[in-house]
């Protein structure tokens, strides 16, 4: 049997985080390219490195050359400009549809069969430039966010309620920024809803801090976040290759689901061997649906901006 191959584009902080978990995994053969001469190659050779000591998997290589990503199951694309102290997500629409533009096309020419996991910002208006220059079918595009909000807005529950991180199972949905929409409805701690747990002044003070989660950490950094992002692309590409239909946030398609005529935005979805296999519809009251309206909004403004750029 073969084994599965994932490439990961781009060698930096994110990357290569991406490409060691994916490693420690054993998910695959694993190819990390870089435009850098060297980077990809010497930061694949130190992971190789480490699998004697961590039992993992030696199978990853390094490279410029998009001939070596041939015929890849999973190119998750987290190569872009990083945001800085000041900077918002949208700051980085021009620079990085340009470089997504370049990444999408070698990777319809090179993995045509692939599935797409977009990684950089903003990211839901990636997700929509990697669909349209790909020309893949929309459940093989997708964008890693959700997962990485909903895993913010576990972990400050968790730390809330003193409990492991395992015992919060939550829900976020809209785009990948300041008006992201954690539903803390549909949150549970060990089953019980956090409506019936926490007062609605702690919950709004919680989901204040997940929206600016990113932002947090760039001002402590002085870059972006990248051991979780990189947990988070890695949980959806194993979600994928080994078919497990994990419900989880993200990034996917939606037509019809939630009047978002047709575009890329963050909605609870269940992913497998074709990529995104069905969109969760969940029934919102009136308050979630306008902030969601609302994000979606966002969304919409910025896929006007991309198809512009290209």
């Amino acid at each position: 049997m073969a084994k599965n191959k994932i490439t990961v584009v781009g060698a930096g902080n994110v990357g290569a985080t991406t490409a060691h978990i994916a490693a420690t995994k054993g998910l695959g053969d694993i190819v990390l390219i870089d435009i850098v001469e060297g980077l990809a190659a010497g930061k694949a050779l130190d992971i190789a490195q480490a699998s004697p000591i961590q039992l993992s998997s030696p199978g990853i290589t390094g490279t410029c050359d998009w001939r070596q990503t041939a015929d890849s199951d999973i190119v998750i694309i987290t190569s872009g400009f990083p945001r800085k102290p000041g900077m918002s997500r949208d700051d980085l629409l021009a620079k990085n549809v340009e470089i997504v533009k370049s990444v999408s096309e070698q990777t319809a020419k090179h993995s045509p069969h692939s599935i797409v996991i977009v990684v950089c910002n903003p990211l839901d208006a990636m997700v929509h430039t990697a669909a349209k220059v790909t020309g893949f079918d929309p459940n093989k595009v997708m964008g890693m966010a959700g997962a990485l909000d909903s895993a913010r807005f576990s972990y400050f529950l968790a730390c809330e309620f003193g409990v492991g991180a395992d015992e919060i199972k939550c829900v976020l949905m809209g785009g990948h920024g300041d008006d992201m929409v954690p539903l803390p409805r549909f949150t549970c701690v060990g089953g019980i809803p956090v409506t019936e747990l926490l007062s609605p002044d702690k919950i709004a003070e919680i989901i204040e801090r997940t929206r600016k989660g990113g932002i947090e950490i760039v001002n402590l950094l002085g870059y972006s976040a990248y051991y979780a992002p990189a947990a988070g692309a890695v949980k959806m590409a194993e979600a994928i290759l080994k078919d497990k239909k994990t419900l989880i946030s993200c990034c996917a398609y939606c037509d019809a689901e939630y009047d978002a005529a047709s575009h890329f935005v963050g909605v609870p979805a269940i992913l497998g061997e074709n990529g995104v296999e069905k969109v969760i519809k969940l029934a919102l009251n009136d308050s979630e649906r306008d902030a969601f309206a609302e994000s979606l909004d966002h969304v919409k403004q910025l896929a006007v901006k991309v198809d512009k750029l290209l």
